[in-house]
């Protein structure tokens, strides 16, 4: 009964870890807020010429992620919140592995599904909140009122980060809609393995080193598996012909293969690789001889018939 008991807990409690961990998998939580403008005069246009603000969300995972269903919230005066539900059903709310989505503030709704229904307030301060479709907060930024200027813009210094910055106010520190929030130009462990060995002495002897390497376990994975087989066929020999002393059958070579074995199957790698097996030299022709029939050459006229007994 206890064992009974014990066991009805365990499947209980692996049921409960279970569907927690599908709800886990489930969840938007590799979705942030990656980058905001409130004021667009000039900047990046909408899909149907205007200069709106915008909000961007970036996907910091390595796997697809649905925004439908998610809330988005904006919100410049205490108790007034505007909330905008991303509709489901448009296949562009996935955004791909290490994507942006750029969602229009126009007030627009009725524009498309990345047109919301508030607008960002250019003199207040202004929050933004990231919502699953189960109301659980994702993420969340407050822009303090005076921070940016016209198609400035307030982002994370690269995607995902934890520290934001204000981008437009110079030229190394552009304005990214829907694009890397920093650009790298250069590859920094190349520069750095160039200006160590600018030759490539290094990167041969790490290369030969590894190759050499590699042959070395493979020899000494064969070797294994040969001695193994070795080993298993001579037991298996022992077994059959009633030898129970090693050394006996170690003399005996019981479980090795002749060399005549290794020579055949040598030689038939040999003729497979160079496409001469079966392969012969004589043609043989067979042509069919038509005869004609005639009742004098039949040999049922001379055969002698059974008398029949009345």
């Amino acid at each position: 009964m206890k064992k009974l008991n014990i066991g009805i807990y365990l499947s209980l409690l692996l049921m409960v870890v279970g569907l927690c961990s599908c709800g886990e998998r489930k969840s938007n939580t590799k979705v942030v807020l990656n980058e905001v403008l409130i004021e667009n005069e000039s900047n990046f246009q909408d899909d149907y010429g205007i200069h709106s603000a915008w909000i961007e969300i970036f996907n910091r995972s390595f796997g697809s992620t649905d925004l439908a269903g998610c809330l988005l919230k904006a919100s410049s005066q205490p108790g007034d919140t505007a909330t905008y539900f991303i509709p489901k059903g448009d296949v562009l709310t996935v955004i791909k592995p290490r994507q942006h989505a750029l969602f229009w503030t126009d007030g627009e709704p009725n524009r498309g599904t990345f047109h919301t229904n508030f607008k960002l307030n250019t003199t207040a301060d202004n929050w933004i909140g990231l919502y699953d479709s189960g109301r659980k907060l994702l993420d969340q930024i407050v822009i303090p009122a005076g921070t940016l200027q016209a198609n400035q813009s307030y982002a994370r210094i690269s995607d995902a980060a934890k520290e934001w910055e204000v981008k437009g106010a110079s030229a190394d520190k552009y304005v990214t809609p829907s694009t890397n929030n920093r650009t790298i130009n250069s590859h920094a462990k190349k520069e750095k393995f160039e200006e160590h060995d600018s030759n490539g002495i290094g990167l041969a002897i790490s290369a030969m080193s590894v190759v050499f390497s590699g042959l070395l376990l493979l020899f000494i994975l064969f070797k294994l598996v040969g001695k193994i087989s070795v080993n298993l066929s001579r037991r298996n020999a022992m077994k059959v012909k009633g030898i129970t002393d090693k050394k006996e059958a170690k003399e005996k070579k019981l479980g090795e293969a002749p060399s005549e074995v290794f020579a055949a199957i040598a030689m038939a790698m040999h003729e497979m690789q160079n496409d001469v097996h079966d392969v012969e030299e004589t043609v043989l022709t067979i042509t069919r001889v038509k005869r004609s029939y005639s009742p004098w050459s039949s040999k049922i006229y001379t055969l002698r018939e059974n008398p029949q007994k009345k």
